[in-house]
């Protein structure tokens, strides 16, 4: 373990120890930078970036079970859409 209680594979403050602001930018900070790890990180870099998202979305998910769903992100909810449709809610 680290000097965060963490392990040695994982970067960064446990994400139960985020306040939900910080959770929330740990999760855009993330999902933002995503894309150019899983084209251009090394294997070890992907790695950790795979496991710090999942710690932070299940994290995230552990505070909010009864988050809204779109009806569009659902299997059923797929197949009844039509072309053009906006699959979440808002859009």
């Amino acid at each position: 373990m680290n000097e965060h209680g963490m392990g040695d594979t994982m970067t960064g403050v446990d994400p139960g120890r985020l306040d939900d602001q910080q959770l929330m930018k740990e999760l855009e900070t993330i999902h933002r930078t995503r894309h150019d790890t899983l084209l251009y990180g090394s294997n070890d870099a992907l790695r950790a970036h795979n496991d710090r998202m999942a710690g932070l979305e299940g994290e995230w998910l552990r505070r909010n079970p009864r988050r809204p769903v779109a009806a569009g992100r659902t299997r059923e909810g797929a197949r009844e859409r039509g072309c053009g449709q906006a699959a979440t809610p808002g859009a």
